[in-house]
């Protein structure tokens, strides 16, 4: 896509303006870091933009920080100081999910998942965020916690202009068939290849 143009214009019936506003399925996978820096990096743009965003995060523990988590909660804050940018939330499983009473129950991570996936699918019906982040949500459904079929069908019925960005390893096939742009992370060399741990303001 030189200059951003495509390459080739599809008989759709639609505008330039319809076919470039769509709202989009976004999935970010592959075995390379990566995928969760370029999502928040897209949030980072929504913000600009205004747009309203949610950050979901799954797997990760309520322990883990996360640099992005601050910076974009930082700028959430912003919004609500002095109106620019957008609102931020961000929401961990780990943590017992924000809105529930259980705070930090992790006996069941299933129903923990199950239960972000059904406030996931209740904001995507009200129209309530431009751009949700679901973060390692690859993993509960190659985990089986919930079901590919009923996440596909509702990602790609979802009604008005909301932006859905999934990152994680191994994202399903049917999911990736569905997505409008799917990125894979693939290594060519990395620091731990030469015995090198993660370092601060690079991994977290």
């Amino acid at each position: 896509m030189p200059q951003g143009k495509p390459e080739t214009v599809p008989a759709d019936g639609l505008t330039t303006r319809q076919r470039r506003n769509r709202p989009l399925l976004i999935v970010h996978t592959g075995e390379m870091k990566g995928k969760s820096t370029a999502a928040f990096g897209l949030a980072l743009r929504a913000w600009n933009q205004g747009w309203p965003i949610a950050v979901f995060q799954f797997v990760k523990s309520a322990k883990w920080k996360v640099g992005e988590e601050n910076a974009l909660l930082a700028l959430g804050e912003t919004h609500d100081r002095t109106g620019q940018g957008g609102p931020v939330e961000w929401h961990k499983m780990g943590a017992g999910w924000s809105w529930s009473r259980k705070q930090g129950d992790e006996e069941d991570h299933a129903e923990a998942a199950r239960e972000g996936w059904r406030e996931i699918t209740r904001r995507l019906a009200e129209e309530r965020h431009t751009l949700y982040v679901l973060d390692e949500f690859t993993y509960p459904l190659k985990w089986g916690w919930i079901t590919v079929d009923e996440v596909v069908t509702t990602l790609t019925s979802r009604p008005g202009h909301q932006h859905v960005v999934i990152t994680g390893r191994n994202a399903p096939e049917e999911l990736v068939a569905a997505a409008d742009l799917v990125v894979e992370m693939t290594k060519i060399k990395h620091p731990m290849d030469t015995g090198a741990k993660g370092q601060k303001g690079i991994e977290w």
